[in-house]
């Protein structure tokens, strides 16, 4: 079994106004098999297709320029990429995020593109079993749990490969412990 350990990031604006329809425009990951070697990373900008520009809020909370998404390929090419290198059709594999937003978003893509979502579904909510197994009375975020667990955060915050190596720090560190 190999885990994906993703993060995704998405188009997004200040205020989050209800019009707008966000979309996947990086996605990083991890691929950690079952004794917790990783096995390699992917990362891949995407070029969003119903907002293509970027805000100046999604600019400075991600750091992705509009450089970065104008010369990424669209969302099909990137997805197909994507799984690829997981193996979907290979390998068995558990998709792992820190909550559901970025299955859920990667579904809402999925449909906007008119593409098969069911290799969606062999998914971990990393965030929620963190939770239960600490005892938490109230979610966390990534940066607080990675701290609690003793290590530093490394990277950029906010962008998807730094967010899926700081994640992978907590899946392997509870690797015995996931339910799947």
């Amino acid at each position: 079994m190999n885990f994906i350990i993703y993060d995704l990031e998405a188009t997004c604006w200040k205020g989050r106004p209800i019009s707008k329809q966000q979309e996947t425009i990086e996605i990083g990951a991890l691929k950690i098999d079952s004794y917790g070697d990783v096995l390699g990373e992917f990362s891949s900008f995407i070029r969003p297709k119903i907002n293509p520009y970027l805000s100046a809020f999604c600019q400075e909370l991600t750091t992705i320029e509009q450089t970065d998404v104008d010369r990424a390929p669209g969302f099909e090419s990137a997805i197909e990429a994507f799984q690829d290198w997981i193996g979907i059709f290979d390998e068995d594999y558990k998709l792992c995020s820190w909550g559901n937003f970025d299955k859920q978003l990667l579904q809402q893509d999925c449909d906007l593109h008119k593409l098969e979502g069911e290799w969606l579904e062999q998914h971990i909510n990393i965030k929620r079993q963190y939770r239960e197994i600490l005892r938490l009375h109230r979610p966390r975020g990534l940066k607080h749990a990675v701290e609690t667990a003793g290590y530093e955060f490394t990277g950029t915050q906010h962008r998807a490969i730094s967010d899926a190596q700081n994640l992978a720090k907590i899946f392997l560190k509870y690797l015995d412990e996931w339910r799947y």
